[in-house]
């Protein structure tokens, strides 16, 4: 059975696991990861910045979900921003992404957030399986 519970500073090890599987555009480094993003990311989500969720399997995290929460004005509230997701891959299609996205679209209702959106390219059919539509078109300008 999967269980779906918020992310712990004892999941570094199996989230850089996933991530190092899941980034097509970059490539994590471990040192960056375990001394400034993964431990600013754990901050956030104490705060509710921040929704990290993991989707475990006996004592192993098999997928994790980060998103993240933004006010706007043109919303009249916050919105949930969905910027990664992933899922073991002898996991995938099994409903394990799936109940990810049930459990951070209930802490969205929760949290009052108006919507959640997700900026995707190769995953889409997923997401409108779930009742996403698409909005906008997702546009980026790189720093480097």
């Amino acid at each position: 059975m999967t269980t779906i519970r918020d992310a712990t500073p004892s999941d570094a090890g199996d989230i850089y696991r996933l991530l190092s599987g899941f980034v097509t555009s970059y490539g994590p480094d471990r040192e960056v990861f375990d001394e400034a993003t993964f431990p600013r990311i754990i901050d956030a989500a104490s705060d509710g910045s921040v929704e990290f969720l993991v989707a475990q399997q006996d004592s192993c995290v098999v997928g994790y979900l980060l998103a993240v929460r933004m006010p706007t004005l043109f919303a009249g509230g916050t919105i949930l921003e969905l910027l990664e997701l992933t899922v073991d891959e002898p996991m995938r299609g099994r409903g394990t992404g799936s109940a990810l996205i049930r459990a951070v679209q209930a802490k969205a209702r929760e949290a009052k957030d108006v919507e959640v959106t997700v900026p995707t390219r190769r995953a889409a059919d997923f997401y409108r399986a779930l009742g996403f539509h698409e909005t906008a078109v997702h546009l980026k300008w790189s720093t480097a």
